[in-house]
């Protein structure tokens, strides 16, 4: 099942998520998400064709990658998901916005090299 762009807002909030396209060139695009207690809908995975890789700006949240343990994250934490990688958010803060960068990459626009945190 492939999850659409919105996420569900199980604290039933008048607040609804925000996605914001800073920057789009032909192979990829930046987006800035901000979520107040959403959430993927139960079941629904997203399973794209593109690369992402996203930091948490602000806020927590917590992320499931299929097959791994449930990734808590918070302010400066990023991940890479390569294409067809199946995730979902399982929960971000109700109360606090959390601010999230995600980078989107076409994999056939070439080899993309990921940087690991520096200590």
């Amino acid at each position: 099942m492939e999850a659409d762009d919105r996420l569900e807002d199980p604290t039933g909030t008048s607040r609804e998520e925000h996605v914001e396209t800073l920057l789009r060139w032909p192979g990829g695009r930046l987006e800035r998400i901000v979520s107040y207690g959403h959430r993927s809908p139960e079941g629904v995975w997203y399973d794209q064709d593109e690369h992402e890789w996203v930091q948490v700006v602000s806020g927590r949240a917590r992320l499931e990658i299929e097959g791994m343990p449930v990734l808590e994250l918070g302010p400066g934490d990023r991940v890479w998901l390569p294409a067809h990688t199946r995730h979902r958010v399982l929960w971000t803060e109700p109360d606090v916005e959390t601010v999230w960068t995600a980078l989107f990459l076409d994999p056939a626009s070439g080899r993309v090299d990921v940087e690991e945190p520096r200590p």
